[in-house]
């Protein structure tokens, strides 16, 4: 997951064609999003969520999104403008281009993840090394069939983090900022998923 911190004042790369406010409606929802961040205010979440995420929505179909991955991207994007609003500063950005920069975020990841196939059971890099002799051949032939099985168990959160820290070749703490997670989080996971496998491999 990307960082949401501001770029310079008035950047506009993420800010949809023909989406302009005047200066009071954008000192107003900075003001709203500030009372968000400072009280968790739901009046002042509400309000922005009611312009802002049809909007959002329409943004990320004008960048391909069909019209139900844009509605859950855009539901995420609104949930996380309400979980990171302390991270608005409206000395940076105005709210929309915060919103829309996350939404473009949002969407890039998503895409990314779609166009990566998933997580291959056969994939050579979490697979023994072939070896020579006949009888070890078989063994690893066995050792991969239980491998697969082992990580069809897995929850696709835990497989998520396998393919950043392995395919990607992520450290743990660069997952857990592209995430948006704890560090200990991604540790725990990472090593619950080992955990797991290592249960169903160990007979």
């Amino acid at each position: 997951m990307r960082s949401e911190g501001m770029g310079p004042k008035g950047t506009s790369e993420a800010r949809p064609a023909g989406e302009t406010l005047g200066e009071a409606d954008r000192e107003r929802f900075a003001d709203l999003l500030v009372q968000v961040a400072a009280k968790q205010d739901r009046a002042a979440y509400s309000e922005l969520f009611g312009y802002y995420a049809p909007r959002v929505k329409s943004y990320l179909m004008r960048l391909g999104a069909d019209n139900a991955q844009a509605e859950e991207i855009a539901q995420d994007v609104m949930v996380t403008v309400w979980r990171k609003a302390s991270l608005f500063d409206r000395r940076q950005a105005s709210v929309s281009t915060w919103i829309f920069r996350v939404a473009r975020n949002r969407r890039i990841d998503v895409f990314r993840r779609t166009k990566r196939p998933d997580l291959d059971p056969e994939e050579t890099m979490i697979l023994p090394s072939a070896a020579e002799a006949p009888e070890a051949r078989v063994e690893a032939a066995e050792t991969e069939t239980r491998v697969r099985e082992a990580m069809k168990d897995l929850p696709e959160e835990q497989l998520h983090l396998l393919r950043l820290a392995f395919y990607e070749g992520l450290s743990h703490r660069e997952i857990a900022k592209k995430l948006d997670v704890p560090l200990g989080t991604v540790k725990s996971r990472i090593r619950l998923a080992f955990v797991k496998m290592k249960s169903r491999l160990a007979p």
